[in-house]
């Protein structure tokens, strides 16, 4: 019984910072045009060609995809937002969870499709 709290605070310490523990450090989008045409640009200056999967790096700051290919628009935002695991931090992990994940940066989500608009 006298490591009951001790076991509880090591389980609750262990568990906290869900979405560092959850989520990659890169995340896969899907990029495509709206012509539905093939493609080529860059985000963050690793290239990438489209339509296709595209991983890119969790940060606290908006993904700009830049495209090369004429008639397309030249930038893309894909904008960051909370993935939904942070907050199981807010019911569990407290304060140390949510700052675990704020500090590695995995708290942060972009939309799955991404989608570069182009002339037909």
């Amino acid at each position: 019984m006298k490591y009951a709290i001790p076991c509880m605070l090591l389980a609750i310490a262990t568990l906290s910072g869900c979405a560092s523990i959850l989520n990659e450090k890169t995340q896969q989008v899907n990029v495509s045009s709206s012509s539905g045409s093939t493609i080529k640009g860059s985000v963050n200056g690793t290239p990438f060609t489209a339509p296709g999967v595209v991983s890119i790096t969790r940060e606290n700051k908006n993904k700009i995809f830049v495209t090369d290919t004429e008639g397309c628009a030249r930038e893309t935002v894909a904008e960051k937002s909370v993935d939904p695991k942070f907050f199981v931090n807010i019911l569990s992990g407290g304060p140390f969870g949510s700052t675990t994940d704020y500090s590695t940066e995995k708290m942060w989500k972009y939309n799955e499709n991404i989608v570069v608009s182009c002339k037909k």
